[in-house]
């Protein structure tokens, strides 16, 4: 990996979101990706959607193994359902390379998303050359979210859907959420 220039300003955001069979990134395996390409204002420059095909045996055994399955039983069979229907680890991780090659070119691609360091952890086990691609620096939604919550005692209510696109379009509202309120409540110093 080259050394990353620490005071190049980045000019775009990588969202991802995974949907797995667990947190165990060594045990547990991906199920969907979407990714979508913002500028600093939220705007959609480019996305991506890919369901993974994984071997039912492994994919059943998780998610009997992981409880929270049973509260999305609509999802976690919709994903049985469907697992030959994916793409290859192999192929997404290739398109998702293509996606930032497109986009990035050179720069590495600062990941942004909701507690994105758990899907960080995947995409070093399962998609590595991607990995290379991308900044060691996140956007962590999640850390805005302690922060409002702690300090100003702020929420942002989002659906609890847990597909990929939708996690994703919820992440960027949150962020969008809390910069409005500080803009409405600080004023335009904030």
């Amino acid at each position: 990996m080259t050394e990353i220039d620490k005071k190049a300003k980045p000019s775009k955001l990588l969202w991802v979101d995974l949907e797995m069979t667990g947190l165990d990134a060594e045990q547990d395996v991906i199920l969907e990706v979407a990714a979508e390409v913002t500028d600093f204002n939220m705007v959609t420059l480019d996305s991506y959607e890919a369901r993974l095909r994984q071997p039912r045996a492994v994919v059943v055994d998780r998610m009997q193994k992981n409880t929270w399955w049973a509260g999305f039983p609509a999802n976690r069979d919709d994903f049985v359902a469907r697992l030959d229907e994916g793409k290859t680890d192999a192929q997404v991780e290739q398109e998702l390379i293509s996606l930032l090659q497109q986009h990035f070119g050179d720069e590495p691609a600062v990941l942004a998303g909701n507690s994105i360091h758990n899907d960080r952890n995947f995409i070093k086990q399962w998609w590595p050359a991607f990995d290379l691609k991308l900044h060691y620096r996140m956007l962590d939604v999640s850390a805005w979210k302690v922060f409002m919550q702690g300090r100003y005692g702020v929420e942002f209510e989002k659906r609890e859907v847990h597909r990929a696109f939708d996690d994703i379009q919820a992440s960027i509202a949150e962020l969008q959420y809390y910069l409005e309120w500080f803009k409405r409540e600080q004023g335009d110093d904030a």
